[in-house]
């Protein structure tokens, strides 16, 4: 299969599609969301996750006043509401206001969840590096709660949840979850048998 060369401005992450998340602070005494698409898990033991935040971004003033934050997983219903937070700065217009948002605050008290959010993590900040356009945020999970009618057999239920994508290329577009392609940890094994 022929490979094409991509200049490095182009496309910032090779698979061009990622979870969509809102990322909680409260700055100045009141709560506030940014939307992120980079992120992912930094360490499973402990539950760690990597969150990078332009250094402009007005959450991130939040994020180092407390060192915590939450994280948020919107469902498909909310792609209106995360696009919001991710196109205006919270240093303008209260989000809150503006998306309707119920907040309540977990384990962490300075990391506002938003209850229209099935899934909502509490953080505390572990490490920030800075590594150029970006902070990356290195924060300790703390608390995870997903919403009641999201659940299957005790477990959270990605049918339930429908979490959504963002598509960088070459589309810039919000996707929902795809189609069943097989079973993680067992797809796989029939390579195995046929080699």
């Amino acid at each position: 299969m022929k490979k094409i060369g991509l200049d490095l401005g182009s496309m910032l992450f090779v698979a061009p599609a990622m979870p969509v998340l809102l990322v909680g602070a409260d700055v100045k005494g009141k709560p506030n969301f940014l939307t992120v698409a980079w992120s992912g898990v930094a360490c499973g033991e402990p539950l760690m996750l990597s969150i990078p935040i332009r250094h402009s971004r007005y959450t991130l003033k939040g994020v180092k006043e407390h060192n915590t934050f939450s994280v948020n997983v919107p469902s498909a219903n909310m792609v209106k509401e995360a696009d919001f937070c991710g196109i205006f700065s919270g240093s303008k217009v209260d989000k809150v206001k503006t998306c309707n948002f119920s907040i309540s605050y977990g384990k962490v008290a300075s990391a506002p969840f938003i209850e229209q959010c099935p899934v909502n993590l509490s953080c505390s900040v572990k490490q920030m590096l800075d590594l150029g356009s970006h902070v990356l945020v290195i924060g300790a999970v703390e608390e995870i709660m997903v919403s009641e009618n999201c659940m299957t057999d005790g477990k959270p239920d990605v049918t339930k949840i429908k979490p959504f994508l963002y598509v960088t290329t070459p589309t810039r577009q919000y996707l929902g979850m795809g189609e069943y392609l097989g079973d993680a940890f067992s797809v796989g094994k029939s390579l195995h048998n046929s080699a």
